[in-house]
């Protein structure tokens, strides 16, 4: 989770992200009936890359999926494996077009960059509107029995903003009640997770810095709560480095696969703060008191074949077949009977749950006096003077 900072200018701990919200994108025809030219398609390519802010997920998704269909015609590529969730996601934009003539994904393209263009203008954008589901920082797909929720902030080693932290409540929330088997967690690109992304408690709120610390506090209850009562199977999908609190939580997944080029840190008294995710309990029961505290109090980084042989990781996989190792298991998994699955981990999970929550609770109002503390300001501030100087 995020620390706060007391009697330190924000600008002086790491400088403020501003994110802009755009309106609900509705793709229609609103140019000439010949739709557009070929020379208007050029120049909107173009003027995409004059866009001030990322306009999300969504909006690159179907960016990229008119191109394609612009330029290419109709999907003809096969649909990529289960694991590659980035180039599957970007798949199913292109195939759900279907057969929109080259001519009308042109005009729909030159529309959809003009309306983003536009969002960007002095007016204030609208917010979404409707009940479905849209997530700006997450990729989340149902398919074979498998709800898979895809970390995906590739850019910032899918650092886990406030934002990030939200939909993955709601994320966790919609898959405890559909029909899948087994949920996995993963993340897109070459990092699992980096941590928290510090830049989340730059802007001080109207009660100041211990307004901040107790919002993060109640942000950090709930988020590990979604993970304690989730009702399914929960399998993490360690495709590479992981920080923090994406390690703390490990301990409330059923198994965790990892490639054997990840590895998992948990710097807490580095930097004056300490453990959450119910690691605190979690981690002597998994691997005994004396490695928990390396990892917990001492900052050991652990390597997969580490992690594994601690009990950390379920099992490690070879990078050149991990994808595909790993997709066997899900799919063996998610044909077992889901009542009979869920039934089980009730019957595990309610013997230890009430503890479960307890530590919770205590590991956050611990956590909210860290970061209110001179230790925890002085040991953040030095390391942002040291990856300064790098």
């Amino acid at each position: 989770m995020a620390v706060a900072l007391r009697k330190i200018s924000p600008w002086r701990f790491v400088r403020a992200v501003q994110v802009a919200h755009i309106p609900t994108l509705k793709l229609h025809m609103t140019g000439s009936m010949m739709g557009a030219t070929v020379e208007q398609f050029n120049h909107a390519k173009s003027q995409m890359g004059t866009l001030k802010e990322d306009p999300g997920n969504e909006a690159k998704l179907k960016i990229y999926a008119l191109f394609k269909q612009a330029t290419q015609g109709p999907c003809n590529t096969p649909k990529p494996g289960m694991l590659d969730f980035v180039g599957k996601a970007k798949w199913d934009a292109w195939k759900s077009l279907g057969s929109v003539s080259q001519e009308d994904a042109r005009q729909q393209y030159v529309d959809l960059i003009d309306s983003l263009l536009a969002a960007e203008g002095p007016a204030v954008a609208a917010q979404p509107t409707g009940s479905a589901a849209t997530f700006e920082t997450l990729l989340v797909s149902t398919e074979d029995n498998i709800t898979t929720i895809c970390l995906n902030r590739p850019q910032k080693k899918n650092a886990i903003t406030v934002e990030m932290y939200n939909e993955v409540i709601k994320a966790l929330e919609q898959a405890g009640k559909d029909d899948s088997v087994i949920t996995v967690i993963t993340g897109s690109g070459d990092f699992y997770c980096s941590g928290n992304d510090l830049t989340n408690f730059t802007k001080i709120p109207e009660g100041g810095i211990e307004q901040m610390a107790k919002n993060a506090g109640e942000l950090l209850r709930e988020f590990v709560k979604a993970f304690i009562d989730f009702p399914k199977p929960l399998i993490a999908v360690i495709n590479g480095p992981a920080v923090g609190v994406s390690v703390t939580l490990l301990g409330l997944f059923e198994i965790v696969y990892a490639t054997e080029r990840a590895t998992f840190h948990t710097p807490f008294s580095q930097l004056g703060q300490s453990p959450e995710g119910c690691s605190s309990y979690t981690f002597p029961k998994i691997m005994g008191n004396a490695k928990a505290s390396e990892m917990l109090l001492f900052n050991k980084k652990l390597t997969a074949v580490q992690a594994c042989a601690q009990g950390l990781v379920t099992e490690v996989f070879p990078d050149s077949s991990f994808q595909t190792e790993v997709a066997t298991r899900l799919k063996a998994y998610a044909k077992l009977p889901r009542n009979s699955l869920a039934l089980s981990k009730q019957l595990i999970r309610g013997t230890e749950k009430e503890r479960l929550h307890t530590v919770n609770d205590q590991e956050v109002e611990r956590l909210v006096e860290r970061w209110l503390s001179d230790e925890c300001m002085q040991a953040i501030m030095s390391f942002f003077q040291a990856k300064a100087k790098l």
